[in-house]
């Protein structure tokens, strides 16, 4: 059994997420902006699962889902964040919360999706964390558990992001991109190229995803 996987949410001031350390900030009403056009390019309630990717590294992406997530906890959805960048993890230091267990151990059969989510004290988010380091990450999120966990998230949240990989760089996140609802693209300012995001545009076409729309990142 997994122990101690509860709320950790007063550490989260120490790492500047806008969104849950100034929720009436500038930045925090633009992450509702976007919350609220997501909510709108895709429609009815069946929409649930959205993953966020980038074109390349240092993009901001996973900065970016974690305040996307935080705001939409603060706006009374459940809320459910997964880190499936199992080659270089983030989320997890974002919110400085153990990563012993996680989403490799659910595709390894080794505990279970309700052992694994870190329950965060912030609305009702919960997070799903990367887990244990392997060494085959495209084989193991492209089989069946994988199918099956995101189904069954799909029932139970009313949002579901997954913070996945660079999309040029990643076979995985091509694979994932396909099971989800819709794809948003992270773009950062003075670095993402027009020419990679054209590139991630059209690798996400031939995985036949749903491409809703991209944010622009800043900083």
């Amino acid at each position: 059994m997994i122990l101690n996987r509860r709320s950790n949410a007063v550490y989260l001031k120490k790492r500047n997420l806008i969104t849950y350390s100034n929720s009436d900030s500038i930045i925090s009403d633009q992450f509702r902006t976007i919350r609220a056009n997501i909510k709108f390019l895709t429609g009815d309630n069946d929409n649930r699962i959205f993953l966020i990717t980038s074109p390349g590294a240092g993009e901001g992406k996973s900065t970016t889902i974690a305040n996307l997530a935080v705001s939409m906890a603060q706006q009374k959805e459940k809320v459910l964040l997964i880190d499936a960048n199992l080659r270089e993890p983030f989320i997890h230091s974002i919110f400085k919360i153990p990563n012993d267990v996680g989403v490799t151990n659910i595709l390894e059969e080794k505990v279970s999706l309700e052992e694994a989510i870190y329950h965060t004290g912030i609305g009702k988010l919960d997070i799903l964390t990367s887990g244990s380091t392997i060494y085959n990450p495209a084989e193991v999120l492209g089989n069946e558990v994988m199918t099956q966990v995101l189904k069954a998230v799909s029932m139970t949240y009313d949002t579901v992001l997954i913070d996945a990989p660079t999309i040029l760089e990643s076979t995985e996140t091509r694979i994932l991109a396909n099971q989800c609802d819709g794809v948003v693209l992270v773009l950062k300012r003075g670095k993402t190229s027009l020419e990679k995001a054209d590139e991630a545009r059209r690798v996400l076409e031939l995985s036949q995803a749903n491409l809703v729309g991209a944010i622009i990142n800043h900083k």
